[in-house]
């Protein structure tokens, strides 16, 4: 038998193999819009049956393929139909593939060429009104690349004009897109602010809130603790352009206070973010110079241009970053997010540690060691620092307190005469849908039961939602009356116009305090003088005055602070003149002597030690006699004593023979005092345990603590 070469056989491309296969007919549209308007197109393609049936092929042996209707051919990936096609022709079942044209297989090259090559490999053939292709022949292989990669030209010149049309139309003002609340599109196309006045209100006090309180989550909860809902058009649906109500979001919130009303471009696809089979995806927002259009006035305004831009520079600067304060958190350092390093210039993180049984702040700056592995720039104890800056900002706010009292009243009943206004329109609302559903009902046939029993069931569940409104609108001013009586109005100015009573009022919380330093300080920074307590504050005031004082910080030891000569200097000179321990602490605290540590007094045992260390020894009090029978021993000691002898403190020896360091017993009468026994290599012992570093044990232990016992296979 010879085998004919493709340009020798005269009866077609069509062969009989190809018969004994199926042949399937590929019916898609773009768009849902088109398979209602562009009916005749559908029928051409389904008429693409008769089509099979004449090159050889019974009508039960021709499959129609039709799940792609109102899909794009941009990609495979969104299209059951198209990937049904390509497993029947990956098995080899289908021996022609029948279109109206090459672009409704594909509009995408990686689809396409992937098609027919899977045609090639099973031998299926392609066809469409211009005739029938072998995939696996040169000439018809090259000829369907070509129409390929028309179609996929055809759809990129259909994008880049509809896009220029886009681009262009929004140059003028006159492109049409979902409006944000608080706006309405006339019937002329004309946006325009919406005639609701309960829309424009919640609006309107959104903005004002969000000036007021500077965070989306402030805004956030002001609006839910007063049962505040937001009024928005419905854009769907059977109640399209009606008002409906829901409970604030954040994400509607933000898009509120984002959105530039009139601005084309703003939102790009990126095809890196694009999740497959979800067409609205990888959208991201790019920059404003990027942007392709924007129209400042384009359209009315709640807010101006200027206090757009404002909160767009708030909103980015209450995101947690290293280079912007973030909004105000939770914990009781008063400047986190304010607080640079007068070192580096970078700035300092807050870190928390329990003193005492109370939480205090430490600041930190720790770039060059986790940046660069260089030593610790400087870490100091916080309550200091945010003592000096409040006297600070107190002192600063003194002038303007009689002006802030005069104004506080006012501003309170402001406040609550905007959201009583709201509720009162919410009750109005609820009262003309009552009065809709009463003329509906009385409208209606009585004799027409089955219309008059639904119409009546409405009348009674809008009178009932607007009872239910009217009592949470009567609790809700028992609980928060719209204005203030005078008792309250004094009281208020009262408190605004003591500014530090106010600060140390137990109704003002440390994120109010952090809102006040914020209000009138842009940045804190801060040095340690040397290794001392003094730390150097230059303090930015909004506006960029500064201005420059030294707060004091805990330290480690009496050593470390700056007046420490002074300060032995005067002990000495008190020892000499006869004083002890004790009448010398009080003498120190009265002439402003403070101890390393922060606090009032320096310590009795303090003072003793440098007694000591000045040549004093301390007049340590008559000790009493231990019981008959339990007096020390020989090697025994008390553990006063050896303490000395040791030359450490009493109270860390007695640490010692508590974890059983320390062989020793306690006598069995009150105070039960400690004897110690010790013998000359005892003492060695102590004396090395001693000179070893702090926190050697501790180390000791994890490094010799066994390992985890291996996982089970």
């Amino acid at each position: 038998m010879t085998v004919l070469m493709p340009w020798e056989r005269l009866d077609g491309k069509v062969t009989g193999r190809h018969r004994d296969a199926l042949a399937v007919v590929y019916v898609r549209q773009s768009t849902r819009q088109q398979v209602l308007d562009h009916g005749e197109s559908t029928r051409l393609q389904y008429a693409l049956v008769d089509r099979a049936v004449a090159l050889g092929w019974q009508a039960g042996r021709v499959l129609v393929i039709d799940d792609d209707l109102g899909r794009s051919g941009t990609s495979a990936i969104a299209r059951p139909g198209f990937q049904r096609l390509v497993s029947e022709v990956s098995l080899g079942h289908v021996g022609l593939v029948l279109g109206i044209e090459m672009s409704r297989l594909a509009r995408s090259g990686k689809d396409f060429y992937q098609l027919l090559e899977l045609c090639a490999l099973s031998g299926a053939l392609l066809a469409d009104t211009d005739g029938v292709y072998d995939p696996g022949d040169h000439n018809d292989r090259m000829l369907l690349g070509l129409k390929g990669t028309m179609s996929e030209v055809e759809l990129h010149l259909i994008k880049q004009r509809m896009q220029a049309g886009k681009v262009n139309k929004a140059r003028r003002g006159e492109l049409s897109f979902a409006l944000p609340m608080g706006y309405l599109r006339r019937p002329s196309g004309e946006a325009v602010l919406d005639p609701d006045e309960q829309i424009q209100a919640v609006v309107r006090l959104v903005f004002a809130k969000f000036t007021e309180l500077g965070t989306l989550y402030g805004v956030l909860r002001y609006l839910v603790d007063n049962a505040v809902d937001l009024p928005m058009r419905a854009r769907a649906g059977p109640d399209k352009g009606e008002v409906i109500f829901r409970r604030p979001t954040r994400p509607t919130l933000q898009w509120m206070l984002r959105s530039p009303i009139y601005a084309y471009g703003r939102r790009r696809v990126d095809p890196r973010r694009k999740i497959p089979g979800r067409p609205g995806s990888g959208k991201t927002v790019t920059a404003e110079d990027q942007w392709l259009v924007m129209i400042p006035g384009a359209l009315p305004a709640y807010i101006s241009e200027e206090t757009w831009r404002a909160n767009l520079a708030r909103l980015g600067a209450n995101a947690a970053r290293a280079e912007q304060p973030g909004a105000v958190r939770r914990g009781t350092a008063l400047l986190s997010g304010l607080v640079h390093c007068g070192r580096c210039g970078t700035r300092m993180t807050v870190r928390y540690h329990v003193r005492g049984g109370v939480k205090t702040p430490d600041y930190g700056c720790a770039r060059a060691l986790t940046d660069y592995g260089g030593p610790l720039c400087q870490r100091m104890a916080g309550r200091g620092i945010d003592t000096f800056v409040t006297e600070q900002v107190l002192a600063a706010l003194a002038p303007a307190a009689l002006e802030v009292s005069l104004h506080a009243a006012e501003q309170i009943e402001a406040d609550r005469a905007r959201v009583d206004r709201i509720w009162r329109q919410r009750l109005e609302r609820a009262q003309i849908a009552a009065d809709r559903a009463r003329r509906c009902y009385r409208l209606a046939e009585p004799e027409n039961r089955l219309v008059v029993r639904q119409l009546e069931h409405d009348w009674e569940h809008a009178l009932a939602a607007q009872q239910q409104l009217r009592e949470d609108y009567e609790r809700f001013t028992a609980a928060r009356p719209a204005t203030l009586t005078r008792a309250e109005r004094e009281a208020i100015t009262a408190k605004a116009a003591d500014v530090p009573a106010l600060w140390r009022a137990e109704s003002t919380t440390d994120a109010d305090r952090k809102e006040l330093i914020r209000a009138v300080l842009e940045k804190v920074t801060i040095a340690i003088v040397g290794e001392s307590e003094q730390v150097t504050c230059t303090l930015t005031w909004a506006g960029g005055h500064t201005t420059t004082g030294t707060a004091i910080r805990a330290v480690r030891t009496l050593e470390q602070l700056s007046y420490y000569p002074q300060l032995v200097a005067r002990i000495r000179e008190l020892a000499q003149q006869g004083h002890r321990a004790r009448p010398i602490a009080r003498i120190l605290a009265a002439e402003g002597f403070r101890p390393a540590k922060g606090s009032d007094t320096i310590g009795v045992r303090a003072i003793e030690h440098l007694l000591e260390q000045l040549g004093f020894p301390p007049n340590r009090r008559r000790r009493a006699a231990a019981p008959p029978g339990e007096e020390p021993g020989p090697q025994e000691w008390w553990l006063d004593d050896l303490a000395t002898e040791l030359g450490m403190p009493p109270i860390t020896l007695h640490a010692w023979a508590s974890k059983g360091w320390v062989q020793g017993r306690r006598l069995s009468v009150p105070p039960h005092r400690w004897i110690l026994h010790a013998d000359p290599d005892e003492l060695a012992a102590l004396r090395e345990r001693r000179a070893r570093p702090p926190g050697w044990y501790t180390h000791r232990y994890w490094q010799n603590a066994p390992a985890a016992p291996p996982a089970d296979d």
